[in-house]
């Protein structure tokens, strides 16, 4: 800035002088920043030679690891260990399903004790489909259903009077044993 310039802005010299003095203030202060910004500039090459140096040390590490049978060895057992353990995970999760299907089935069937029915069905033969129904089962619960109908809640049945279970063939039997053990 020159004095000049500011002595057309009709400036008096009292107010030349505050400004002149402001901005050699200002002047010194970008002088002594510059020091600080050619140190900046120095720590930003060193960074990026490091940064070169990594780049050159992790190609090269790369390298050994490709032509390192050990590293490819042990890449190629974990990569077979994951997909038998995504296998296992995926049976057991289609063997849950097929599970929870097939007790749906069978509470609908009214069975008592859905244990002993899965016991007693070949589960060869049960199938889950895509949509999520059971396949072979149905004609092994009607079978069942037959053989072992005392697995089945089928309500109370009608006309069914065993022998003296409705009280009238008691005698007095019972009255003659309490009689005995009074004395």
């Amino acid at each position: 800035m020159k004095r000049e310039a500011l002595q057309k802005l009709e400036l008096s010299d009292e107010q030349i002088d505050k400004i002149m003095a402001m901005n050699g203030a200002d002047i010194e202060k970008t002088k002594s920043s510059a020091g600080d910004v050619e140190a900046i500039k120095q720590e930003n090459e060193s960074l990026k030679t490091q940064i070169a140096d990594r780049d050159k040390d992790l190609k090269s590490l790369k390298k050994q690891a490709g032509d390192n049978e050990d590293l490819t060895q042990k890449y190629s057992d974990l990569e077979s260990k994951y997909k038998a353990d995504t296998e296992e995970l995926t049976h057991q999760l289609q063997e849950t399903k097929l599970n929870s299907a097939l007790d749906t089935v069978l509470g609908g069937a009214k069975v008592r004790n859905p244990k002993a029915a899965k016991a007693l069905l070949d589960m060869d033969k049960v199938k889950l489909n895509d949509k999520g129904e059971l396949e072979g089962v149905t004609d092994q619960i009607d079978a069942l259903k037959k053989s072992d109908a005392y697995l089945f809640d089928e309500g109370t049945k009608t006309g069914y009077n065993p022998k003296g279970g409705d009280g009238s063939n008691d005698n007095d039997e019972v009255q003659t044993l309490v009689d005995a053990f009074k004395n």
